[in-house]
């Protein structure tokens, strides 16, 4: 079966090898890929037609929030972050074999929950599936991830974000 790439920027910057035509990205992640060998390769398979750019729909965005937000990963993905894996969830609805090749270990994380298959150009990968929660560095306190402040509403130390593993 065809493998379907969803590619996250780090793709661009650590050169991915675009071999086939059955490569995805969000519009988003477009805009993070700065550097002008990156943009150029960006460019070019934009131009052969080798990278298709494709938005998401919010059912999709909708599912990323709710799944992000069990695990604590709301506190780190950007929106960029949030469109990719509503993208490869998208693809994978329709029937594609997906494989997302991104070296954010958060978007790893999160994939990892979702069982979608990913890989790193320059790191390894995740070993295990983390969540995340904001802790109190003075009193300890567990607060939500809406928790606005930076600091604690008890004692006034300052709040953290801490990985806890599955």
């Amino acid at each position: 079966m065809e493998i379907y790439f969803v590619l996250d920027a780090s793709a661009f910057i650590n050169g991915f090898g675009l071999e086939s035509n059955n490569n995805y990205t969000a519009p988003e992640i477009t805009h993070e890929v700065k550097d002008f060998e990156s943009k150029l390769t960006l460019d070019m398979a934009i131009r052969d037609g080798k990278l298709i750019i494709q938005d998401v729909g919010e059912k999709y965005i909708k599912e990323v929030n709710e799944i992000i937000s069990k695990s604590g990963d709301v506190l780190r993905l950007s929106v960029p972050d949030k469109k990719l894996i509503a993208l490869a969830l998208m693809l994978r609805d329709e029937g594609k074999n997906i494989k997302v090749i991104s070296d954010d270990y958060t978007i790893q994380n999160t994939l990892k929950i979702i069982n979608i298959p990913y890989s790193g150009i320059m790191t390894d990968g995740i070993k295990g599936v983390y969540n995340w929660k904001k802790v109190c560095e003075g009193c300890k306190k567990e607060f939500d991830e809406s928790y606005p402040f930076d600091d604690c509403d008890v004692c006034g130390s300052k709040v953290f974000k801490k990985r806890i593993k599955l």
